[in-house]
């Protein structure tokens, strides 16, 4: 099977197109520098500079990961159209591809997998957080409803749409790990504010298998939550990859500290939503590391 993915040279997207080229299926690879990225995917990956390039080539999965780091600098209101851009644009190069293949008489892919993030739900505070829970307003939430919102365009066009809202990637060489870890290897991490607020995380593999699995099957559609069923508070993470480490976890950081360096975008860490991956665990699907006991250990062995 051709599964074409956005953001395919990623975090996510490289592994997701080992698991593919794995599995016997051609991952197509949307990238803007093909050479630049073409060590880092399989050999076969057909890499092209844009989505409507793959006219030629219908693919008949798409997986939709492509968009700018939400946590790469300060929101200002340049950046924020930035992070909104990246990725309703390609979202919407999607939803015209699929119109072009229908238009010409081809066939429009069976299915697509689209990101979207745990800041769909916005500050949620201690509740449980299901497919079904009220978003609060605010920035972080209309991100995600646009980016969804744009999506679903592709339903116009027979395809099944299932849309993955993904908590922290957890994985060794990226993702939120990558940050997290000098620090606390030397022994001065520690909560952020008051540590109340929850993390929703995933093990980057566990991400790929559920993304996969949505692919395969077809009675799966609308939304559903890319996280652990065992999220934890900011307070509980800190303590337990200290513990990983074996380092102490003394040093909290002040919300005021962090309100001042980062502004708005101190929310993605001073907030969060106790988010519970109902859908999936309800369809069957089994995550390989449950807890993030097991997540971390697996990650730093």
């Amino acid at each position: 099977m051709r599964v074409l993915v956005t953001g395919g040279s990623g975090f996510v997207g490289q592994r997701l197109c080992r698991r593919l080229a794995e599995a016997g299926h051609r991952p197509l690879v949307v990238s803007r520098e093909p050479e630049q990225v073409r060590d880092w995917l399989p050999k076969g990956a057909d890499i092209r500079r844009s989505v409507l390039d793959f006219i030629d080539t219908p693919p008949e999965a798409i997986v939709n990961l492509a968009g700018e780091s939400i946590a790469a600098r300060r929101w200002s209101d340049d950046q924020k159209e930035k992070l909104i851009d990246s990725r309703v644009n390609i979202t919407q190069d999607l939803v015209i591809l699929c119109e072009q293949l229908q238009s010409t008489g081809g066939k429009a892919p069976r299915v697509m997998v689209s990101a979207s993030a745990m800041g769909y739900y916005g500050d949620q505070g201690d509740e449980e957080v299901t497919e079904e829970t009220p978003a609060h307003d605010e920035f972080a939430h209309r991100l995600c409803k646009r980016w969804e919102d744009t999506a679903r365009g592709v339903e116009a066009f027979d395809v099944r749409l299932a849309i993955l809202r993904i908590g922290l990637v957890l994985d060794a060489g990226g993702g939120s790990l990558q940050k997290m870890l000098p620090p606390f290897k030397l022994g001065l991490g520690g909560r952020f504010g008051d540590g109340k607020q929850f993390m929703p995380w995933i093990h980057r593999e566990d991400l790929v298998r559920s993304i996969l699995f949505l692919i395969e099957r077809d009675d799966l559609e609308g939304p559903f939550n890319g996280s652990a069923p065992r999220p934890v508070t900011n307070a509980k993470f800190t303590r337990t990859l200290a513990r990983q480490l074996g380092r102490p976890a003394i040093f909290p950081v002040p919300a005021i500290v962090l309100e001042t360096a980062f502004g708005e975008m101190s929310r993605l860490l001073l907030t969060g939503a106790d988010m519970r991956p109902g859908r999936l665990l309800d369809a069957g699907f089994e995550f390989k590391f449950p807890t993030l006991e097991d997540a971390l250990a697996d990650i730093l062995g």
